[in-house]
């Protein structure tokens, strides 16, 4: 309970004009009950595709901890609990259920004050995540979520940061597959490398242990984020501007772009092409929050995406090319949005991917890092290195199911770090990316508990 609830329990039985220690006696007891009945943790949006999964995985990692779910709709967040017992073989029946509104910003609020940390699984967050945002920081409590949509998260950083810092509130968002294994990832193989890494290039690899079945890989919601990030990916560059006020430094040599298409031949010649996802926005926002608060050179990255023929990486340009033309005008966006199925080549719909499809997908991102060796040292994070890097290294993290089953086991434990570990995260709170937020804390080595895997593939020279 904050001060002004404080003065508002002493100030209700006050007016009753009751002896003082009654007073205080009972507003105290009062408050000791509203601290007893907060939550550590409420998964928003628990009815919707991700939130199933967030509960599912949330039954063996939030053991011992007091959780609950909240939604609009208490029938439908019944109705889940149902399923994920059934599909669990666990008693749900003492779950607390909290209804809360998106369009209603007082019961977000409510919802908020009933926890430390809320898990937030109601995307698209261009649409739906600056109200809970704004309810957790006005009710002190922190947020995470697994946003891929850069607008929406350097937004939420330009405008939320300082107020977050205020209220001692860590808003953290890409909290799952986007893009906790790219961004932790180059947290780790700095840790490995044992020296100044210039730059690193990652190669996403996504496979699976039985032949396509041909559904979807992508639920309608994965989808419809890309569609509007894309749309209005000229958003950025002013945020930006705004955000960061002073550029970085010129820091040499430059990481250069690869060919469009370009074999990696540490992948066994499979084909990789330019990432178009959020892990580069974010890594670079890392990066940029460790330059700004401790002074250390920043790391430069470029992201990757690697197919195993010629032919798939095609199938993808021509759905990428469509999409992107699409995205251009409203009329296009309509027609995406009304039809998954057809511009994805079947890929994406609102059932989104079998369980099990998700099962046995499998992803794995390798990093290929270069730098100096420790004995090479700059007196400022400004200079520059007189001689070309003299070190590389690559490492790897993967894991399986990485849109659903890693990212709910991510996003979880994203969660459970704030609540133990706050004391190692920058500040007292603010908006930040994962690996900015998570650097310090034991957040690699519990994803490593959980399903993940992280490596050193080749050590450095």
């Amino acid at each position: 309970m904050n001060g002004n609830d404080c003065s508002n329990a002493i100030a209700h039985y006050a007016i009753h004009v009751y002896p003082p220690a009654m007073v205080l006696n009972t507003a105290i007891a009062e408050m000791e009950q509203q601290k007893e009945e907060r939550l550590d943790v409420i998964i928003f949006g628990a009815s919707g595709f991700t939130g199933k999964y967030t509960i599912f995985e949330g039954i063996k990692l939030l053991e011992g901890l007091r959780w609950g779910v909240a939604g609009r709709s208490r029938e439908k967040l019944r109705q889940t609990i149902a399923e994920i017992e059934k599909k669990a073989d666990k008693d749900l029946s003492e779950v607390p259920i909290i209804t809360a509104d998106l369009k209603d910003n007082a019961s977000l609020k409510q919802m908020a004050e009933r926890c430390k940390v809320v898990i937030n699984c109601c995307g698209p967050y261009r649409f739906y995540g600056e109200p809970v945002v704004k309810a957790c920081i006005e009710a002190g409590t922190h947020h995470v979520d697994v946003s891929g949509e850069p607008q929406y998260m350097e937004r939420m950083q330009l405008e939320y940061h300082q107020q977050a810092q205020e209220r001692g509130v860590y808003v953290v968002s890409a909290c799952g597959f986007d893009s906790i294994p790219a961004d932790l990832g180059t947290v780790f193989l700095e840790r490995e490398f044992d020296g100044v890494v210039n730059s690193v290039e990652t190669y996403l690899q996504v496979t699976s242990k039985i032949p396509h079945d041909g559904g979807a890989v992508l639920h309608y919601g994965t989808w419809e984020s890309a569609i509007y990030g894309l749309a209005h990916a000229n958003e950025l560059r002013p945020l930006r501007t705004k955000l960061y006020k002073t550029r970085l430094p010129n820091f040499q040599p430059r990481l250069k772009d690869r060919m469009v298409v370009h074999k990696a031949s540490f992948l066994n010649g499979w084909w990789a092409v330019p990432f178009p996802g959020s892990d580069r926005s974010v890594v670079m926002r890392s990066q940029r929050h460790f330059y700004d608060a401790e002074k250390k050179r920043p790391i430069q990255m470029k992201a990757y995406v690697a197919f195993e023929s010629m032919i798939q990486v095609l199938g993808v340009a021509f759905v990428a090319v469509v999409f992107a033309i699409m995205c251009r005008f409203k009329f296009g966006r309509q027609m995406l949005l009304k039809f998954p199925k057809l511009f994805t080549l079947g890929y994406a719909s609102h059932e989104g991917p079998s369980e099990k499809s998700m099962e046995n997908a499998q992803f794995a991102i390798y990093f290929r890092g270069e730098g100096w060796d420790k004995d090479e040292k700059l007196l400022e994070p400004t200079d520059q290195f007189k001689s070309p890097p003299t070190k590389k290294i690559v490492t790897k993290v993967s894991g399986t199911n990485p849109g659903y089953g890693a990212t709910c086991v991510a996003l979880i434990l994203s969660a459970l770090t704030i609540l133990r570990e706050s004391d190692k995260m920058p500040g007292a709170g603010g908006v930040y990316p994962p690996g900015a937020a998570y650097a310090k804390t034991s957040l690699i080595e519990q994803l490593s508990k959980n399903g993940f895997k992280f490596e050193v593939i080749k050590p450095t020279k």
